[in-house]
């Protein structure tokens, strides 16, 4: 993954007591966001969080579902000091994985996943970047999988909130190769990928929610 030079806006995460971190945004969504996997997540089997972040999201998606065992995964040190700092009292997580989710052919060490998760990222990264992601993921779910996709993007290429234009100009002045993505492009990213998309979901805070799903055999 390439290191890019973020506005002050898109600074993520605090720190908190010990190795914890705090993400704002994760403090906000984590209930909506598990009130959607109990929804369209499989209730057991295996769960990979990419770029898992503080660790404050796969700590509370673990205790909501808890018939899953969960893989969270971060490219930085300090942020997967954080995540297992959340979760080492939680028998259904493992400790935080290395993985830069942009690099090609991570698939082969975390295939046969039921469900992969990834929140808040491809704004972040460029095009090239989030083709890649993508592409991996599809290679990492096993048969039937689901891969669920959140976070801020445009619809029908369009910025639709005042907040959402400014911080995606940051974004872009910051550096022209990242900023939100296309609701349709995503969809056909996914689709091109050899996912079924069975669901779009507005959420809260003008984000929206991708649910897709590998072949069954």
């Amino acid at each position: 993954m390439t290191k890019r030079s973020l506005p002050p806006t898109a600074s993520v995460a605090h720190q908190a007591e010990g190795d914890k971190l705090v993400a704002p945004a994760a403090t906000r969504n984590a209930d909506v966001i598990c009130a959607l996997l109990t929804r369209v997540a499989p209730t057991t089997g295996r769960a990979l969080e990419i770029a898992s972040g503080s660790g404050q999201h796969v700590a509370a998606f673990a205790q909501a579902l808890p018939g899953l065992h969960w893989q969270p995964t971060e490219v930085d040190p300090a942020r997967r000091a954080s995540i297992d700092a959340y979760t080492r009292d939680l028998p259904n997580v493992a400790p935080a994985a290395a993985l830069d989710a942009t690099a090609p052919g991570w698939h082969s060490a975390f295939g046969g996943q039921d469900l992969i998760i990834l929140i808040n990222l491809l704004h972040l990264i460029s095009w090239r970047e989030a083709e890649q992601c993508i592409a991996e993921i599809s290679r990492a779910l096993g048969p039937g999988g689901r891969f669920v996709l959140y976070g801020p993007f445009k619809r029908n290429g369009a910025l639709t909130s005042a907040g959402d234009k400014k911080f995606h100009e940051a974004l872009v002045g910051q550096d022209a190769e990242i900023g939100y993505k296309n609701d349709a492009d995503i969809a056909d990213l996914i689709q091109g990928c050899g996912m079924s998309l069975t669901l779009v979901q507005e959420m809260p805070a003008n984000n929206l929610a991708f649910v897709a799903e590998a072949p069954a055999t």
